[in-house]
């Protein structure tokens, strides 16, 4: 009575407004859950394809009926009948039946869609929440949060060239304490900035976006904010970055087009960055140092700082494990971030964080720009236990949904549960 009987899917809304998939599946024996597809606005060149409809006189182009109509008619015609407890038969079914390496026939959103509402069902069907169910051994491992309180790049309208400046706290008991201590640090930096006479409006991820004086002022305002709020800098809370440098990479340079207009090489990027760190020691995290083009600077970078700092991948390794792999056998990064759509099925995903803990590498769980209410990546997080996850500030409701849902679960496991933090944290500075 475990097999998938139906699946209906619905074009919704992301929190910016445009079109995504909700998947839901009903099994046999009457259960049903729902699955929301993200979207992400600084997305690799090798991501898994999102199926758009491109008519523009829908959405301005960016409709998803097409995927709709594969979930409810090729899709559920192929997996009807089929045991919804085989995750890993079903993913190789979804793959098999799109045909193509970067799921472009079907969709990367129809196939997510479809794989992780049945996880879903599957868990549900169990009566064990979705952290419980994704893999073979007890799940207790709350992660440690990035929250994005700064944004620039594509995610802001500003002259911040770096996309993401965050904070994760560390150095705190539990997820519900060390959550505590970043919300209450977001806060402050708003009232800091307030005094500065900065705009306080917030990016697509919920961090503030001012027009500010440079790239390197975000850090020095974050670092006001720890202290204000009562905590200690690279003890309590630390600092992590995404610049996003594939955004601003052009012909082999680093363009700082939003801020002082230079231009920068590899070699002088990972410079900026070394005399970042000697500044800022409460920096421990560096997310896409390099563009995903710039095969040889990250070599350069990994090289230079991979023994003192985490490196996360995430243009260049897309959530792709043969990807992935090939990256590891070049030496790039310590880390890799993890999105579900980048690559659009729940076993792939898995692979790729077993392949990360396999090889000694980090992995951070990650949400997209363009979000939803769902909160599968906080029960995933939880479910691998690698203790990082990154799904955007201290304001959005879509952002906030995953943060509240990780108090759920600390509570739902008791005196079992236990957080990540300074563990993560060490890892790289001791």
């Amino acid at each position: 009575m475990s097999e998938i009987a139906k699946l209906q899917a619905l074009e919704i809304l992301d929190s910016r407004g445009n079109p995504t998939l909700a998947v839901t599946a009903t099994l046999a024996n009457g259960v049903t859950a729902t699955a929301k597809v993200p979207s992400g606005a600084s997305t690799g060149k090798r991501e898994a394809v999102e199926l758009r409809d491109g008519d523009k006189a829908r959405y301005g182009g960016k409709g998803v009926l097409k995927a709709k109509g594969y979930v409810e008619g090729e899709i559920q015609n192929a997996v009807r009948g089929f045991n919804a407890h085989d995750q890993k038969g079903l993913d190789k079914k979804l793959c098999d039946l799109d045909g193509t390496p970067n799921k472009g026939r079907l969709g990367a959103n129809a196939i997510l869609g479809v794989s992780l509402a049945v996880a879903h069902a599957a868990a549900k069907d169990k009566g064990l929440p979705l952290y419980a169910t994704l893999v073979d051994k007890p799940a207790n491992l709350l992660p440690t949060p990035g929250l994005n309180v700064l944004n620039g790049g594509k995610h802001a309208d500003s002259n911040v060239d770096f996309q993401e400046f965050m904070i994760s706290p560390v150095g705190f008991p539990s997820f519900s304490e060390g959550l505590r201590a970043a919300v209450e640090t977001f806060h402050t930096l708003k009232e800091v900035l307030h005094k500065k006479g900065y705009s306080t409006s917030v990016g697509d991820e919920g961090g503030f976006a001012p027009q500010l004086k440079s790239n390197e002022e975000p850090v020095e305002l974050i670092l006001e904010a720890i202290q204000k709020a009562g905590y200690k800098a690279g003890k309590d809370i630390v600092i992590m970055l995404d610049p996003a440098p594939s955004e601003f990479f052009e012909n082999g340079n680093y363009v700082f087009a939003k801020s002082d207009k230079s231009k920068k090489t590899s070699a002088e990027m990972i410079a900026l960055y070394k005399s970042w760190l000697k500044k800022y020691p409460e920096i421990w995290s560096l997310e896409d140092g390099m563009a995903e083009d710039d095969h040889d600077g990250w070599v350069a970078l990994t090289k230079e700082l991979g023994s003192q700092i985490q490196l996360v991948g995430d243009d260049n390794f897309v959530t792709n494990p043969e990807i992935f792999s090939k990256g590891i056998k070049d030496g790039i990064a310590n880390a890799i971030l993890i999105k579900l759509n980048q690559i659009g099925t729940v076993t792939e995903t898995l692979d790729c964080i077993q392949m990360a803990r396999d090889h000694g590498y980090g992995a951070v769980i990650s949400h997209r720009s363009g979000e939803t209410d769902d909160t599968s990546i906080a029960d995933l997080a939880v479910a691998v236990g690698m203790g990082q996850i990154k799904t955007g500030s201290a304001c959005r409701g879509e952002r906030i949904a995953k943060y509240n849902r990780l108090l759920e679960i600390e509570r739902e496991l008791g005196s079992a549960a236990k957080y990540a933090g300074a563990s993560i944290y060490k890892r790289w500075r001791g």
